[in-house]
């Protein structure tokens, strides 16, 4: 491999982009260049020097990444093949794909389908593999659409926002919460939101149980919004959650769970197993609208990732970042 430095945000003490050495990189089967990366709340917690998601430093940042193999040990990778990467320590534990180069588990990898092409890949992101993972957990407790809507919180944010597509096209009745209603509500019913609601309906009324207004939840928030959606589950309704922007307390009761007999489950797209990650991109691929994926996407030079990543950190980010790593 002739190339020995490369750029990316390491995170030290702070966040700082630079020349970075190819002898930083740890030993794992496969060497990846990146084309592409994305900025998901972790990323923006770690650049701006938050705590809870960096664990050694210093550490590449970026959760994220898309690229080609450069070379590998790994029994499935050849160089040349184009491949995505969304979790699995990477940000955290692991060098990121906030960089020009990545050393990666190839377990971990998934090939980009060719539907779909690098930059979509990257669109869709781990906020994209989230909703994937969340809408294949509704349902295979038994939601469908003539089970009743499905409410969607922060969804006007990443995961959200792909959410309430992949809902829509899965012909689900959707309702989006947001706190910027007025806002948003054009560009959510354009995603396909059959209403758009104030997240205050969630949070005004404190009650630990309302009236009985959907079948499930997908929710990127937590905090009040969670225990607002929970308590207005039908009986044997489903939730999932994934998020905590709006605080990890959760301030609801048992209440729902022993009253209507719903469920919460919890989404974690870090450690998702190989298989599951497959099945997951299998269906956004047969559901996301291209066209549509790029209406929530903006891109923004690999230099400028920090800035951009300050949107999500005060609550206006909007769809989803993808970072042009080659143009540094």
């Amino acid at each position: 491999m002739e190339t020995t430095a490369f750029p990316g945000w390491i995170v030290r003490d702070a966040a700082t982009f630079e020349q970075l050495d190819l002898a930083l990189l740890d030993d794992l089967d496969t060497t990846v260049r990146v084309r592409y990366s994305s900025i998901n709340y972790k990323d923006a917690l770690a650049l701006h020097g938050r705590p809870g998601v960096v664990r050694r430093h210093p550490l590449v940042a970026g959760i994220d990444l898309t690229g080609e193999v450069l070379a590998s040990r790994h029994p499935r990778w050849q160089p040349g093949d184009v491949v995505t990467l969304n979790g699995a320590g990477l940000g955290e534990d692991l060098h990121g794909g906030l960089a020009g180069l990545a050393a990666v588990n190839g377990d971990d990898l998934v090939r980009v389908p060719a539907q779909l092409g690098p930059l979509r890949a990257a669109a869709i992101g781990t906020a994209g593999l989230t909703a994937a993972l969340s809408l294949l957990a509704l349902e295979r407790q038994g939601l469908a659409p003539e089970t009743g809507p499905v409410l969607v919180t922060g969804a006007g944010g990443g995961v959200g926002s792909i959410a309430v597509a992949l809902l829509a096209a899965a012909r689900y009745e959707v309702l989006a919460a947001t706190g910027r209603p007025a806002e948003l509500s054009e560009h959510l019913t354009a995603l396909g939101a059959a209403r758009v609601l104030d997240r205050t309906e969630l949070t005004s009324s404190g009650k630990p149980l309302g009236k009985q207004r959907w079948a499930g939840v997908v929710d990127a928030v937590g905090g009040p919004v969670l225990a607002g959606a929970l308590a207005g589950l039908q009986h044997s309704g489903v939730a999932t959650t994934c998020g905590l922007a709006g605080g990890a307390e959760f301030p609801g009761n048992v209440l729902p769970f022993i009253l209507r007999g719903v469920s919460l489950l919890g989404i974690d797209s870090v450690r998702t197993p190989p298989l599951r990650r497959e099945a997951a991109w299998q269906r956004l691929t047969q559901l996301l609208d291209p066209a549509l994926l790029d209406s929530l996407t903006r891109v923004v030079p690999l230099a400028e990732a920090k800035d951009a990543a300050a949107s999500l950190l005060a609550g206006t980010g909007t769809g989803r970042i993808v970072v042009d790593v080659a143009s540094a």
